[in-house]
């Protein structure tokens, strides 16, 4: 079976783009990888690289006069946002399929999806959820469930869901909460009532993230990444990897975001993880030099700054590194 994957991202989310290509090539035998560009520079690029099984889609061939009208009223992050359903669906529309999931750049497989896709059965709609650890739970801001990886079949039930989420998105999708809206999350909370065909992902090796890993202790064994639930000591295949919160700033700063995460987490996913991201970087830079693939940020100094620093380093969640010594030791 062919698996249809879609996802967007511009030119400063290139190397998690290429990272992510890269773990589905190794981990998922038959897929093709639907890459919405969303500036031009990540659209020359792609194309010049002409990665196995994508299809890369420009704006100019994306964007419609509903997406547009809206555009310039949405921030770079809100637009994206407002843009995810819409990139399924054009998927479903233009090229056919008969399913296509969204996935977020910045997500790595560690295995194969099947076990996810085959929970999905005869059902038409499969959601993942934050499973936030207690100590960081979002749910009533961010939703019960995380856009990172979402599957519509093209049939009825999924469409009828698709079609309605991106209405509400162009109405309303911003980064703020109002009025029981989120960005595009908390619109998906009450579909399990409200469509039919709806299955909540079961397989806790999927939807991990630095939210949700200090329920879990990771292993390594035969070349496979292994978890624990602590909880109920129920052994799993780690599927996939959200890393979410990864920043890079210029002058070789990388933040991890403010959750603690165990030296085992660090050096299981993190530590490699951004060595591929640099690895990639080198070989995309010594071909289109000019910009950092990586989108290293300004890092401002604000009269909060030390306070911050002070408060996170007492809790335990300063998970700012100098990038060289980071991924050295």
């Amino acid at each position: 079976m062919t698996y249809n994957f879609c996802t967007l991202f511009d030119s400063n989310y290139l190397t998690r783009g290429i990272a992510l290509h890269e773990s589905m090539v190794k981990h998922i035998p038959d897929f093709r990888l639907f890459i919405f560009a969303f500036d031009n520079r990540s659209l020359k690029i792609l194309k010049e690289l002409n990665l196995k099984n994508t299809e890369i889609i420009s704006l100019k061939e994306f964007e419609d006069k509903e997406l547009l009208a809206v555009k310039p009223d949405r921030s770079i992050a809100e637009y994206c946002w407002t843009s995810t359903s819409s990139t399924i669906l054009y998927v479903l529309d233009k090229f056919d399929v008969d399913n296509c999931t969204y996935i977020d750049a910045d997500i790595c497989f560690y295995s194969s999806p099947e076990p996810i896709f085959n929970e999905l059965g005869e059902k038409s709609i499969l959601l993942t959820e934050h499973r936030y650890s207690p100590q960081y739970n979002k749910e009533l801001k961010s939703g019960r469930y995380c856009v990172q990886f979402v599957t519509f079949k093209n049939d009825e039930n999924g469409r009828k869901a698709l079609i309605w989420w991106r209405e509400r998105c162009l109405e309303w999708c911003f980064n703020r909460y109002e009025d029981g809206k989120f960005g595009d999350q908390l619109y998906l909370d009450d579909w399990t009532e409200r469509f039919e065909g709806v299955h909540v992902m079961q397989h806790p090796g999927g939807g991990l993230a630095a939210w949700n890993v200090q329920q879990y202790d990771f292993s390594e064994e035969n070349s496979k990444i292994r978890g624990k639930e602590i909880s109920s000591n129920r052994d799993f295949d780690v599927i996939f990897y959200h890393y979410h919160y990864l920043r890079f700033f210029q002058g070789g700063k990388i933040e991890l975001g403010r959750r603690i995460l165990a030296e085992s987490v660090l050096n299981i996913f993190y530590k490699p993880y951004i060595k591929k991201l640099n690895e990639i970087k080198t070989e995309i830079s010594s071909k289109f030099p000019g910009f950092d693939p990586n989108g290293s940020r300004e890092n401002k100094f604000q009269l909060k700054t030390p306070v911050i620093y002070l408060f996170r380093k007492l809790t335990g969640v300063y998970n700012v590194f100098d990038e060289k010594t980071f991924l050295r030791n």
